[in-house]
């Protein structure tokens, strides 16, 4: 069909956006369609959907494993790499599916960080009629297996879920704060290159920055008398002489 397309005159162009399968696409033997894909039909960017790289998350999701996305990511480069072209991949996630903690949204968190990205939007889950990841989300149960699923139903938790996936807004900064703390992942708040968040600046004028502040101020007018005591010392041995 986009042969067809690609043949009618007057279109020059015929752009797919989003919608593809990766998980298809890979598990097709013949490349024939991925590489038309990438030769004809991105315009610079192909929005895929992997919706988390947690397999727990995606086990509860009913997709493939994270290893399906990163074999089609590598792929997917290579295609373009061949072609001459510079494209790329905008990742659609999901924030607060059924079986998330917060372990699992900071996981997504550092994959995110090690991809340097941020996406603008961020899909919350919610859940609608006839799927299992609402009946999990009403009844707290994987109703293939009838185990007991984990489900963030708290709108505090969802926020910061919802936080970490954009822990680069300023905005967001307590948000990511807290849930770093409650998830235990205090190792990445600081300055290394691994770390989410820097720790916030005390402000002057109040609390332990007013006191330093003060501190120094008095250690600097204790050490200018001093020097002043000295100065006034030697000018009365000169006059002695």
């Amino acid at each position: 069909m986009l042969r067809k397309l690609r043949e009618l005159p007057n279109v020059k162009k015929v752009f797919i956006r989003s919608g593809i399968r990766f998980d298809y696409l890979m598990a097709d033997k013949d490349d024939t369609f991925f590489r038309e894909l990438c030769e004809h039909h991105v315009s610079g960017q192909l929005k895929v959907a992997p919706e988390h790289i947690s397999d727990a998350v995606l086990q509860k999701m009913g997709k493939p494993e994270n290893r399906v996305y990163e074999a089609f990511t590598e792929k997917y480069k290579k295609i373009n790499q061949k072609l001459g072209k510079n494209q790329f991949l905008v990742p659609y996630l999901m924030s607060s599916h059924p079986g998330s903690t917060m372990k699992e949204a900071v996981e997504l968190a550092e994959y995110l960080r090690d991809l340097g990205y941020m996406p603008e939007q961020v899909q919350d889950f919610y859940p609608t009629p006839s799927t299992i990841s609402t009946c999990m989300y009403y009844t707290g149960v994987d109703p293939r297996t009838m185990e007991k699923v984990y489900v963030p139903v708290n709108p505090h938790e969802k926020a910061m879920q919802r936080a970490l996936i954009q822990y680069r807004n300023p905005k967001n900064y307590d948000l990511v704060m807290e849930a770093l703390k409650k998830a235990g992942r205090m190792d990445l708040v600081g300055y290394d290159r691994h770390c989410l968040i820097r720790p916030r600046q005390p402000k002057q004028g109040s609390g332990e920055g007013f006191r330093k502040q003060a501190q120094g101020k008095s250690q600097a007018k204790a050490q200018g008398k001093g020097k002043q005591k000295k100065k006034a010392i030697r000018n009365v041995h000169k006059k002695k002489q």
